[in-house]
């Protein structure tokens, strides 16, 4: 099983992919939403929160991937969103028929340490960190490209007027979930009552999602967990200088600086 899973995911970064995704991509309706999102960037603890307030149902990894699918598995996903949207998710980077959505965008630091972890849980990487946060940089470590480039492919979409987007940052929303949830319900146009927000919020913290994976292991929780510590800004503690030296020097430090990240090797940030 584990080696047919890595031959998977080596298929899944080559040229076969394309044709994939297009056809991944048909049936969307102009009414559906999107939570777009690099991979490890908080996505599925929205969709729980999401979910809860949405559907108004209890969350579990089994209704939750129902309810708010992938993007292809959406032809029979539940109308969420006024007008019979269906609201889904993707990793890709933005596309053309991506009209409404939401992106979750989180520091690419704390991305690289998180999708590392769970890397390693799956077996598609070593344990040498010096060695994978170089080819993170280069977008060769999954099948979405580098983080940059993504984060760069939503940004441009939205100042050149491509999509109505929502840029919401995982520390915000990890800061203060009900001010940011209501933020996203509002641009979703779903009005509820803030208490409703409130339990989404309870329901879903870090212990009741792990709980939740309890429940229903998922691929990394054999040897590791999928539902990690949601930190932020734990890369200082585990960035070496030389780590941080090399992110400088690459293109994401003018990406975390366009999304209003802390520089390399500043210590303290607060986020409102």
């Amino acid at each position: 099983m584990a080696t047919l899973r890595r031959i998977r995911h080596r298929l899944s970064k080559s040229a076969l992919r394309k044709p994939l995704v297009w056809a991944r991509h048909r049936g969307l309706g102009r009414a559906d939403g999107f939570i777009g999102s690099y991979p490890r960037s908080g996505s599925t603890w929205l969709r729980f929160q999401l979910v809860e307030i949405l559907a108004g149902q209890a969350t579990g990894f089994a209704n939750v991937n129902q309810l708010i699918p992938d993007v292809g598995d959406h032809q029979n996903a539940v109308a969420l969103l006024p007008d019979g949207g269906h609201l889904i998710k993707t990793h890709e980077p933005y596309r053309f028929s991506y009209k409404k959505a939401i992106y979750l965008v989180r520091d690419a630091r704390d991305v690289v340490l998180s999708e590392f972890a769970y890397q390693k849980a799956l077996g598609f990487a070593e344990d040498d960190f010096d060695k994978y946060l170089p080819r993170f940089l280069r977008g060769e470590v999954n099948p979405f490209g580098s983080w940059t480039a993504h984060v760069n492919s939503w940004m441009d979409a939205v100042d050149n007027g491509w999509t109505k987007t929502l840029v919401v940052r995982f520390e915000d929303l990890r800061h203060d979930p009900e001010k940011y949830l209501g933020r996203i319900l509002d641009f979703l146009e779903v009005r509820v009552e803030r208490a409703r927000i409130r339990e989404a919020v309870e329901n879903n913290s870090l212990e009741r999602m792990r709980d939740k994976e309890r429940t229903a292991p998922q691929r990394a929780s054999a040897k590791g967990r999928f539902i990690r510590s949601g930190t932020v800004g734990g890369w200082r503690e585990s960035f070496t200088e030389s780590q941080m030296r090399l992110l400088q020097e690459s293109s994401a430090a003018a990406a975390l600086a366009r999304l209003g990240y802390p520089a390399v090797g500043l210590r303290e940030k607060e986020f409102a």
